[in-house]
């Protein structure tokens, strides 16, 4: 569609390198200086589709900086500046090559495992006696590892991650531990809005003088999962779908339409009009987690305004 930022190619003033991953792009500046773009790809099943989603990146990047700024007294993170809508910029990090999944609920990805007859996830035992979307006893950490652009993260267990150094036991530790805080904030905020925070993901880095921060994206629509709390154990006792606020109604439609990203499906095409309904969605999804109303951005050139924004936040620093 137009009006949307799918691919972007910026050489802004000492540029070292660019990573692209599913949803966003990132800049390598000299001075250990990071600008995130976050583009209206859309992901799901760990595929990105055809589309981009009309201000997508705008919503993204705008919940995960408002959270970003919400959490920052309990648990650090990378992030300086936000020049643009559609913009971060912080310190660079050595990413953990893992993400660290909480869930408080059986559902989605636990709840299709959990109906497959699993009842160890990540090495995590789940109760038996539960049915899908029920509240877990206390919320449980299933961590999976990172997959560049269009594969698969795949689930692993805490032992593992340290049988296999993937990250040190000292360091796996505090992870496990901010985690659980922002979870626990999450969970606050989200109660704030009349929401229930089901379940998320987060994921950190490791700054050049060695401390832990959080990075990329936090409580966003993307990485998380929201119910309604208005008629949530109404819907529970009656064996009724909960409301939610999440990607996950992209899933579904594209389950509806006999994609997974299993291998040799190919994606459905979106029409216009479908594109333009989760758009609408997004803007929801916003609205409600963040409890202001969305201001459309200018998108009559996304990528001449990024590089004009960036550039003029750039030459504010030196």
């Amino acid at each position: 569609m137009k009006n949307t930022i799918i691919d972007t190619n910026f050489n802004f003033p000492g540029q070292r390198s660019v990573y692209k991953g599913k949803v966003r792009e990132v800049y390598e500046l000299e001075n250990d200086l990071l600008v995130m773009v976050a583009t209206d790809r859309l992901s799901a099943f760990d595929v990105v589709m055809p589309k981009g989603i009309p201000y997508k990146g705008q919503i993204l990047n705008q919940i995960a900086t408002r959270m970003m700024e919400d959490t920052k007294d309990i648990v650090p993170n990378w992030l300086e500046a936000t020049p643009d809508p559609n913009v971060a910029v912080g310190k660079r990090c050595e990413p953990f090559k893992i993400e660290m999944v909480i869930r408080g609920y059986l559902s989605g990805h636990a709840a299709r495992e959990y109906k497959a007859g699993k009842r160890v996830l990540c090495g995590v035992t789940m109760p038996e006696g539960l049915k899908e979307n029920d509240k877990f006893p206390s919320p449980i950490i299933t961590p999976a590892t990172k997959a560049e652009m269009g594969d698969h993260d795949e689930d692993i267990s805490r032992e593992d991650i340290l049988a296999r150094e993937i990250v040190s036991k000292e360091d796996y530790e505090i992870l496990e531990e901010y985690t659980r805080k922002l979870f626990q904030r999450g969970s606050e905020i989200a109660a704030s809005r009349d929401l229930i925070l089901v379940d998320t993901k987060y994921e950190f880095g490791k700054t050049k003088d060695g401390q832990i921060v959080l990075i990329d994206e936090i409580h966003t629509p993307d990485s998380s999962r929201y119910f309604y709390a208005e008629g949530y154990q109404e819907r529970q006792d009656k064996d009724e779908d909960q409301k939610q606020l999440s990607k996950e109604f992209v899933r579904q439609w594209l389950i509806s339409h006999d994609f997974q990203g299993l291998e040799g499906q190919k994606a459905p095409v979106m029409t216009d009009e479908y594109v333009t309904s989760v758009s609408e969605r997004y803007i929801e999804l916003y609205e409600k987690i963040t409890g202001t109303n969305f201001k459309k951005a200018d998108v009559s050139n996304i990528e001449e305004r990024i590089e004009k924004n960036v550039l003029a936040f750039l030459e504010s620093r030196s």
